[in-house]
């Protein structure tokens, strides 16, 4: 697969179902090599669940069983393709295709480890769904390239273009907290090992961000972690000051254990050592940024290089080979580099990197490897032409007579085209002119379009314009560019036929190689997003978030942390949610911050549970398992939604999955109805989740709301401060306790926005009326109350004394306090 530096999708997913509402997935990544398995409990009408997951991989095959399995009222697999994916491939493949025998078969010969470490037995109990995906994703994707399948001892494939998957070239890991889902959970302690490629995810093992919609930061952000050793490993590497007590708390686990050998002393690694964290910066950058992308290259096997003639895949296949060479090669050569920088590091993860990576003679050896074939002077190169020309000079000169005929001929095509464009700045005195290259072009000719006077000549052809150049060619400039591709395809293949026995001695390493890459993504996750933001702001303006499994969600002086960066005098505010207070509600007029203050509090939460620092002066956490939202207005077209009936379903949604570790934050509930019904259907969703113990944060701006903290002692008010100065509000956007009543903010915006002052005036006469009806009818039903209770009470009494055993004097003295105390209103 051609990697054109864009991030287009690689992911052919096997997805199926039964009756028990059980999905199955295989995700299968032609971009790394790597199969990911997920097995999980559908538990929403709307499949969410996998919803989320075909958001995550963002396929561009999706292969479902013909017969749909779906239990009443679920939509199947795929209905679910058809009606939200209608823009993904869909292949319809026999049932027989979804083989849960023939994927375990798969795994167990393309593997890395041996197959009693994989736990597959069990496994393959437990999780056939995921199994018989996995069949199904990796068979379609070989017949797709008309290639016969076959799994027998490993898994073969051999046609006109013949394949072979390396046997164990896939790693694996079985281990419930560790994953490389785009190596999103690279679990720390795992380093000193092979990392997966290969992943089992039987439940969902992060954190889950609803939504309507780089490598490891991104995977990170959209599925955070839940393990707190986890994060908090992360965290010491841009800790100040690491409590040892802290992780001493921990059960005696045999990752426990682990971590207490080695954290004696630890030291601010990245904060305080400037010289690891900056030589860190400055190693990474020697490092591809494609280091991780070009496994797959390793794995599969073509057939030998024949004499037979070759088309223009065969070269482009070559072609890509030998730059995932030379990309190896350019990583392998900074590893020395990254070593020397490591060397004396502290922390758990640096120093575990330097003792998994920079102290294995694998490396070293692969490197020699490939120093016996690859000249010394080769390095991955992203401007075309020299990229061009790195990998027709790969292979050091003399090991090969038909290669260096073929460079040659390059050579001579390459210099006659620069001569070509000399002679044309000399001929029709263009000084100016250009001759840029990519590769879909060839060379091409450029100049600014000022230095161009009257028309271009008759033999300049293609000419289009291009911002403030024109770009042309010519007959000449084109034959030549045929020549230059065709002498450049045909050093690629004789490369390739120099470099098949440096390239099967690459794929005995696979797993090594892996590793590499993982190590490479964590790295640069944790120094160049995480310790690169906290460097960047003043000192102590984040902090690192404390966890609890039970705990409180205390944040102070939170911040959010991508409008701070836009407005300087950015408003800080606090949250305390807690069991005994676990619901709080936000009041305020619109402008006043509300809907940036429930953003706010998630991408704290998200950032923590990554392993990052967060915005606040101080933040402890309860490890949240799931982030609910219901924020925003829209109609839905597609599935001809209107605005109340969205909003009905995502809140449905989130009352049919929340569990007590959610947290849910929505904005606004029951706007979009009456104001009556909506009020209504807030305050009974409000009850709802208060008998969850789920952790809530609602913003609204029903007043009666409020109401509710007179008879929820867990409910707590907060309102928006808001200023009123000469008829203006005046927002201070700052989150104060208890209600606040503002009258006719609606109208004070309204006035702001431009409305004019008649319809401001009678708008204002309205809700006068309103107002003034609302308050007589409020004393009304005052009154209708307190004669509904007292008859209420006086049944009760009644009621009482029907059922008392009482002596009848003591009978008719209470009906008759009764009775004076009806007629006084004391009752």
């Amino acid at each position: 697969m051609e990697d054109d530096g864009g991030e287009r999708s690689s992911f052919v997913i096997g997805l199926i179902e039964n009756r028990a509402k059980e999905v199955g997935m295989a995700a299968f990544d032609l971009r790394s090599a790597s199969l990911h398995l997920s097995q999980y409990i559908e538990t929403s009408i709307s499949y969410q669940n996998t919803k989320t997951l075909l958001h995550f991989y963002d396929p561009m095959v999706i292969i479902v069983p013909p017969n749909k399995l779906a239990p009443e009222g679920m939509v199947g697999v795929s209905e679910l393709v058809d009606r939200f994916y209608a823009s993904v491939k869909k292949v319809v493949m026999a049932r027989g295709c979804f083989d849960d025998t023939k994927g375990a078969m798969l795994i167990k010969n393309l593997a890395a480890r041996e197959p009693s470490a994989l736990g597959l037995g069990t496994y393959y109990k437990q999780y056939y769904l995921c199994l018989a995906s996995a069949s199904a994703a990796i068979k379609w994707y070989f017949q797709s390239l008309n290639y016969l399948f076959e799994t027998l001892v490993v898994l073969r494939i051999e046609a006109e273009k013949g394949v072979i998957i390396t046997s164990h070239s896939l790693v694996v890991c079985a281990s419930q907290h560790t994953s490389a889902m785009a190596g999103y959970n690279l679990y720390p302690f795992s380093l000193e090992y092979s990392l997966p490629q290969v992943t089992f995810n039987g439940s969902f093992d992060h954190m889950n961000i609803d939504t309507t919609r780089t490598r490891l930061l991104r995977a990170n952000l959209l599925q955070p972690l839940k393990d707190i050793e986890t994060i908090n490993t992360r965290l010491d590497c841009l800790d100040k000051r690491l409590l040892l007590s802290h992780l001493m708390s921990f059960s005696l686990t045999p990752k426990s254990k682990f971590i207490k050998a080695h954290c004696n002393n630890l030291q601010d690694e990245l904060m305080s050592n400037e010289q690891l964290f900056f030589g860190l910066s400055q190693v990474l950058r020697k490092f591809p940024k494609e280091t991780d992308r070009v496994l797959c290259h390793f794995c599969f096997k073509p057939k030998k290089i024949t004499n037979e003639v070759l088309g223009a895949d065969d070269a482009k296949k070559s072609q890509m080979l030998i730059s995932s060479i030379i990309l190896l090669k350019t990583a392998l050569d900074a590893l020395p580099l990254l070593s020397k920088v490591l060397k004396d590091a502290q922390c758990f993860i640096l120093a575990n990197v330097y003792k998994s990576v920079c102290e294995n003679e694998k490396y070293a050896d692969i490197r020699k490897r490939i120093g016996e074939v690859i000249d010394e002077d080769v390095l991955h190169a992203r401007v075309p032409f020299i990229a061009r020309t790195q990998q027709c000079f790969a292979v050091k000169a003399g090991i090969d007579g038909l290669l260096d005929i073929a460079r040659r001929s390059f050579c001579d095509t390459s210099e006659a085209i620069h001569n070509l464009a000399n002679m044309y700045r000399e001929e029709y005195k263009l000084p100016n002119l250009k001759l840029p290259f990519n590769n879909r072009r060839g060379f091409y000719f450029s100049i600014p379009r000022k230095d161009i006077q009257g028309k271009l000549p008759s033999k300049f052809i293609q000419v289009v314009k291009h911002g403030n150049n024109v770009h042309w060619s010519t007959l000449e400039l084109a034959s030549l560019n045929v020549r230059n591709k065709s002498a450049a395809g045909e050093c690629y293949v004789r490369t390739e036929v120099c470099l098949e026995a440096l390239v099967d001695a690459i794929r005995e390493d696979i797993p090594m190689f892996t590793l590499l890459a993982e190590v490479l993504c964590l790295l640069d996750m944790i120094v160049n997003s995480f310790a690169h933001t906290i460097s960047t702001k003043p000192v102590d303006r984040y902090t690192r978030p404390k966890f609890t499994d039970n705990g409180p969600l205390a944040i102070d002086a939170g911040r959010h942390p991508i409008l701070e960066s836009i407005h300087s005098d950015f408003v800080p505010n606090s949250i305390f949610i807690s069991e005994a207070s676990n619901m709080v509600i936000v009041m305020g007029p619109n402008m006043s911050g509300k809907s940036t203050y429930l953003q706010q509090v998630c991408l704290i939460i998200i950032l923590a549970q990554i392993g990052c620092y967060v915005p606040a002066h101080f933040a402890t956490i309860r490890v949240v398992d799931r982030i609910f939202t219901r924020m925003g207005t829209m109609d839905n077209l597609e599935s001809n939604s209107s605005t109340f009936m969205t909003e009905m379903k995502e809140t449905a949604f989130i009352m049919q999955n929340v569990s007590q570790r959610s947290l849910i934050v929505m904005d606004e509930l029951g706007r979009a109805t009456s104001s009556s019904d909506g009020l209504a259907i807030a305050w009974s969703c409000c009850e709802h989740l208060l008998s969850l113990n789920a952790y809530t944060i609602f913003a609204t701006h029903m007043e009666n709301l409020s109401k509710l903290a007179t008879i929820y002692p867990n409910v707590k008010i907060l309102h928006f401060y808001v200023d009123i100065r000469n008829s203006r509000l005046d927002f201070k956007f700052r989150l104060n306790d208890g209600p606040k009543h503002v009258a006719h903010y609606g109208l004070l915006l309204a006035e702001f926005a431009g409305l004019p002052s008649s319809v401001i005036e009678t708008a204002r006469s309205i809700t006068s009326r309103i107002t003034e009806k609302e308050v007589n009818e409020m004393e009304v039903n005052c009154l209708n109350y307190i004669q509904i209770m007292m008859a209420y009470r006086a049944a009760q009494r009644l009621i009482c004394l029907k059922y008392s055993n009482q002596k009848e004097d003591a009978i008719r003295q209470a009906l008759h306090n009764l009775k004076e105390s009806y007629i006084d209103g004391k009752l």
